[in-house]
């Protein structure tokens, strides 16, 4: 039996001791896919660089003309809040405008909405 278990013993040393045919050559090739992978990476960052370089130059116009329309359209517009100057005495027109109803709406309509103005700005709400 001892001679058994050495030879299985030499087997399992052998495994690990085995060395690989050409190991030299495999180093060169793994540094010439490291080689190939770098300019690869390389190519594909100067190619997004020069394209983004490019598309800054093409949008620029078109990022002035949107400036330029986001500065017309008025930020009144954009709220659902009259934001006017008050008159001396208050018209149903702009009673209207506050409230977010036409003028010529009715009673319970008017009163819906002032309520909910009412509820909303109220400062015992929380």
């Amino acid at each position: 039996m001892e001679g058994a278990a050495a030879s299985s013993e030499g087997l399992r040393y052998a495994e690990y001791t085995r060395v690989p045919t050409g190991a030299g050559k495999g180093q060169a090739e793994l540094d010439r896919g490291l080689a190939r992978t770098m300019i690869a990476v390389g190519l594909g960052v100067a190619t997004v660089a020069f394209a983004g370089r490019c598309a800054f130059h093409l949008w620029k116009p078109l990022g002035q003309a949107i400036t330029e329309t986001a500065k017309r359209i008025s930020t009144a517009s954009l709220s659902s809040y009259y934001k006017g100057g008050f008159e001396q005495k208050m018209s149903k027109r702009e009673a209207g405008l506050i409230l977010g109803v036409s003028p010529s709406a009715g009673k319970a309509q008017i009163r819906t909405a002032h309520r909910r103005i009412m509820i909303l700005n109220h400062p015992d709400k929380g």
